[in-house]
């Protein structure tokens, strides 16, 4: 059974393969702002953060399952797409992207607890055989630690790890010795919750066991979709 990981996240790719799966990996075409902007104009309201991650989740997985069913039609596998966001205090927190964004964030965080939400889309594809998709999103608690000192959060922020993903921090690298607590799966916080990809994927007909070790020597190399 082949994979597609339809993401360039170094994280979510790791993380499947500590989990036995080798993916092939496809980056997305999807303007994530101009996206969720359309879909809260025609609505009238801002998003919450679960939606905000699952429309994202969808719309990654459906743009490079497109793409595989015209370039690669003999493809028969599936495509996961994800997307996480950060929540504290009703405020959705993304990608910090610059040092002073990052360390305010992290000031903010210090000694309180948000929720990581990852949105999940899983997209069957098999030959001649219209795509099938099934999504869901997990949520799970973060704590941080109250004793952080500042010269530990510019020192974490001038690492470059926490600048460009969700919240601003890790929890499976640098950033988890600043972290107290995690309450619900902790994979989640990673990037994916690998316990509800086992629920869509097995949804779809297709046994998690399946997928372990998967990998196709024809697809080593990410082919050149158009």
């Amino acid at each position: 059974m082949r994979v597609c990981l339809a993401s360039t996240s170094p994280a979510r790719l790791m993380l499947l393969q500590q989990f036995g799966i080798r993916p092939l990996t496809i980056g997305p075409d999807v303007d994530e702002e101009a996206v969720v902007e359309a879909v809260e104009a025609s609505e009238g309201r801002r998003l919450a953060a679960d939606e905000h991650v699952l429309l994202l989740a969808r719309r990654k997985a459906a743009e490079v399952a497109a793409r595989l069913a015209d370039d690669l039609p003999g493809f028969d596998g599936i495509v996961i797409g994800g997307d996480s966001m950060f929540e504290l205090d009703g405020e959705v927190l993304g990608k910090p992207y610059t040092p002073d964004n990052a360390i305010a964030r992290w000031r903010a965080m210090r000694g309180r607890t948000g929720v990581l939400h990852s949105g999940h889309a899983v997209v069957r594809l098999e030959p001649g055989v219209p795509p099938r998709e099934v999504h869901a999103t997990a949520a799970a608690s973060v704590s941080f630690v109250d004793d952080v000192t500042d010269a530990e959060i510019e020192a974490y922020v001038a690492s470059g790890e926490p600048l460009h993903v969700a919240g601003a921090f890790t929890v499976d690298s640098l950033g988890g010795a600043f972290i107290d607590r995690v309450d619900g799966d902790p994979s989640t916080v990673v990037g994916m919750s690998v316990s509800t990809l086992r629920r869509l994927v097995r949804d779809l007909g297709v046994e998690w066991t399946a997928l372990w070790n998967t990998t196709d020597p024809s697809l080593d190399d990410t082919p050149n979709l158009s």
